[in-house]
């Protein structure tokens, strides 16, 4: 299975898309700024929803309330982020599948979108009354570490 997802990173870097993205001066830091916007955007929303069911931010609003009208911006800045990283990674596969700090950070992803959907499930339920439950405040915290370990997995990845 290694070898296979090996040889498909080798390929990955040698498709058009990749060779324009590595070769060129501007697009990479092009690419990079896409993927930090949609990033921004993503963990931005998802990070003042969870202070909002801690009771940290938009008090006067009803937190079910406060969490739907983020629910697009949300998914729209995890599509742009998640493309932008995917044309990130295609111009350097080889070296990012080999790079543990990479492979960790794709984990915590995936446990923090899963994670992030039981949560936006849940939100509308857990804002209903003005009392934010015990278990929407511990949920948010826990939110916010998972992608406070997504970044700094980020960080990690230039290290290794």
């Amino acid at each position: 299975m290694h070898d296979a997802l090996l040889n498909f990173c080798k390929w990955l870097e040698n498709t058009s898309w990749a060779l324009a993205i590595s070769r060129s001066l501007w697009v990479y830091p092009v690419v990079q700024l896409i993927h930090f916007s949609g990033l921004s955007l993503w963990l931005g929303t998802i990070a003042v929803v969870d202070l909002r069911f801690l009771g940290l931010a938009a008090r006067r609003q009803p937190a079910g309330q406060f969490a739907q009208q983020f629910i697009g911006w949300t998914w729209s800045g995890l599509t742009i982020g998640f493309l932008g990283g995917a044309l990130l990674f295609s111009a350097s596969a080889s070296a990012f599948f080999k790079n543990p700090a990479f492979r960790i950070k794709l984990v915590l992803i995936l446990a923090g979108v899963f994670y992030h959907l039981v949560v936006q499930r849940n939100a509308g339920k857990w804002g209903e009354s003005p009392a934010i439950p015990t278990v929407a405040k511990l949920a948010s915290f826990l939110e916010l570490a998972l992608w406070i370990g997504v970044i700094t997995a980020a960080v990690e990845i230039p290290n290794h």
